[in-house]
């Protein structure tokens, strides 16, 4: 029996996790039983009770008032917490599925190393900000990260199956969708056109950053620190279709990709069932009359991208900067108290006003906190 923690469980993340669990339990094949300790959610209420309901589960962590006193009367068998931290430390589990968006995942991710869980991360930001740190923890608790985007889930699998080291590894090539705006590019978007993602269903912050492909900088700096790659050996592609996760390319010149629809539930189930390759339910990817697209990207239209690859060279406290500057200014476009083009303009006046300084190149946990803090309430007051 493996204990699983999810955070975000209300998320486009944790609804394929409890899918995927589901069907794992269902599988009379698959000997490997799950019980879910706890989840987290944020907003979704009535989603996280039908959960409840659904599932035999004995530890809910909510930030809302009303959520909170609402599952303690509705569910008096769950202890219900305001503190992700203090459930994690308080239960025991065997994996933790970190599903929740932004620098708040960091904490979480450490306090599950420290009780040596496995960790399957959506949390990209985790290792953007502290990424050499929570390196550090992995070896120093001996235990691991299996990545849940589907571009390094892709990655993931490829490396291993292809028992590909440093020594015969080329580069890595991520793929991007472009998002909403590769073909029809507008300066400054509205709020609207911006949440109409063409391929994937996902949350509102990411989905921004998927328009600005700030999102995919972020997913070059943590494939940074996942694989130990140089950023001279990742690169980025755009590829419409969302069909090709990601390529490897090896020192002989050939490259290996891995295919499949744009849903999330595969690199979940692969995590959950890592090492094994076990049967799902799910319909293989039909390649019958597709097509399979291919573009350099444009940094002129997408800026963000390439200040991501530049923040990620020089590492340390630029990378905590880059990425708080990227949640806040997010966050006042979702509120329409900022427009799309002031995204990239806050975020680089942000980065180019913090080279000025001597900061930490390795700051600690407190100090990444603090700077955290720190930028996203200079932005605050002064957009908000």
């Amino acid at each position: 029996m493996k204990k699983i923690f999810i955070l975000g469980a209300t998320g486009s993340i944790g609804g394929s996790t409890l899918h995927c669990l589901k069907a794992l339990q269902e599988n009379k094949d698959y000997e490997t039983k799950f019980e879910i300790t706890g989840i987290s959610f944020n907003e979704n209420i009535e989603k996280a009770k039908k959960i409840l309901s659904d599932f035999s589960i004995k530890n809910v962590v909510t930030h809302q008032e009303k959520a909170y006193f609402e599952i303690k009367k509705e569910f008096p068998q769950v202890k219900v917490y305001f503190n992700i931290e203090e459930a994690l430390k308080e239960n025991d589990f065997d994996i933790l599925v970190n599903g929740i968006s932004g620098s708040a995942g960091l904490l979480p991710t450490i306090t599950a190393i420290k009780k040596k869980a496995k960790i399957l991360l959506a949390n990209k930001e985790t290792l953007v900000i502290a990424g050499e740190m929570i390196n550090e923890l992995l070896k120093k608790y001996q235990t691991s990260i299996i990545p849940l985007d589907s571009e390094h889930a892709a990655i993931f699998q490829l490396l291993l199956k292809h028992n590909i080291n440093e020594k015969n590894l080329k580069k890595i090539i991520l793929t991007a969708s472009g998002g909403p705006f590769f073909k029809n590019h507008e300066e400054n978007p509205s709020l609207e056109k911006a949440l109409k993602h063409p391929n994937w269903k996902m949350g509102k912050k990411i989905t921004i950053d998927s328009a600005t492909m700030m999102n995919k900088g972020l997913e070059v700096i943590e494939a940074h620190f996942l694989f130990n790659l140089s950023y001279d050996k990742i690169e980025t592609i755009i590829h419409p279709e969302s069909i090709i996760h990601s390529f490897i390319l090896t020192s002989d010149n050939t490259h290996y990709a891995q295919l499949g629809s744009p849903d999330m539930k595969h690199p979940i189930h692969n995590a959950l069932t890592h090492p094994e390759i076990i049967a799902n339910d799910f319909s293989p990817y039909d390649l019958t009359n597709k097509k399979l697209t291919f573009h350099e990207v444009d940094y002129e239209k997408f800026p963000l991208l390439k200040l991501a690859y530049d923040c990620g060279r020089k590492g340390g406290s630029t990378l905590i900067v880059m990425n708080a500057a990227n949640e806040m200014a997010v966050h006042l476009f979702l509120q329409k108290k900022i427009s799309y083009r002031q995204i990239h303009l806050i975020i680089a006046e942000e980065v180019n006003e913090h080279q000025k300084l001597k900061e930490p190149q390795k700051p600690n946990l407190n100090e990444i906190i603090a700077l955290d803090l720190a930028v996203k309430s200079k932005i605050k007051s002064k957009f908000g």
